[in-house]
């Protein structure tokens, strides 16, 4: 393995590992039962023993870190890999995102009382933008980005579903952040929901239209 890779691959498992530092740390402060659900009030509707969060944090951690290192080798056109260091920065942005989500979850269990959604607002948020961005550089593969059939079935249909999409999510990303300052909770329940589903219900619609038009096209041509 080359150093670069090398040392890319510590850094990772370092913000792996960082949670679960984390939750060593504070193992004897943690009560017996944690919460370890929420409804969309942001209410705590599913509890477990706190031996639990080991499974959590391993599974939204690292798991998700072996998965993004072995999608490459099991992409049979191989365009993850074409991706390069793209695609490495989109499993950087993925794991120090889980890895802060389960650092919050862990905080949370310790102190019940902070304004629990707000934070997650901001992960959610920040996340999408993050993925935004590097939607264009997404090749088309079966793994990651926006996998329709029309998508799936015409490069041409994925970049421009793609581009569209890296707006729509950077757009949305930036309004999930400011429900965060919202006082009104019912208004951000219903904000986070109409956000949530234009950035994932346009891009489909939107695919699906250019493919047709591209069908039409091709067809016209014949």
């Amino acid at each position: 393995m080359k150093t670069k890779n090398l040392t890319r691959e510590i850094i990772l498992w370092a913000i792996v590992l960082i949670p679960l530092v984390y939750l060593a740390l504070v193992w004897n402060r943690l009560p017996e039962q944690v919460a370890v659900h929420f409804n969309l009030q942001g209410e705590a509707d599913g509890w477990a023993s706190k031996s639990s969060l080991i499974l959590i944090v391993m599974g939204t951690t690292a798991l998700l870190n072996l998965i993004m290192l072995a999608l490459p080798h099991i992409d049979p056109k191989r365009k993850l890999a074409q991706m390069g260091s793209k695609y490495h920065q989109l499993r950087f942005i993925l794991v120090v995102f889980m890895a802060a989500l389960s650092v919050f979850l862990i905080h949370h269990a310790l102190n019940p009382d902070i304004a629990r959604q707000n934070i997650h607002f901001l992960l959610i948020g920040g996340l999408f933008i993050a993925l935004g961005n590097y939607f264009q550089a997404v090749k088309p593969n079966y793994f990651i980005g926006i996998r329709t059939p029309w998508t799936l079935e015409s490069e041409q249909v994925w970049r421009r579903t793609h581009r569209l999409g890296g707006i729509l999510w950077i757009v949305g990303g930036i309004l999930l952040i400011a429900l965060a300052f919202l006082p009104e909770w019912g208004m951000q329940q219903a904000l986070y929901i109409t956000v949530i589903a234009l950035t994932v219900l346009i891009p489909v619609v939107y695919s699906f239209m250019i493919y047709r038009q591209e069908r039409c096209g091709l067809g016209q041509q014949t």
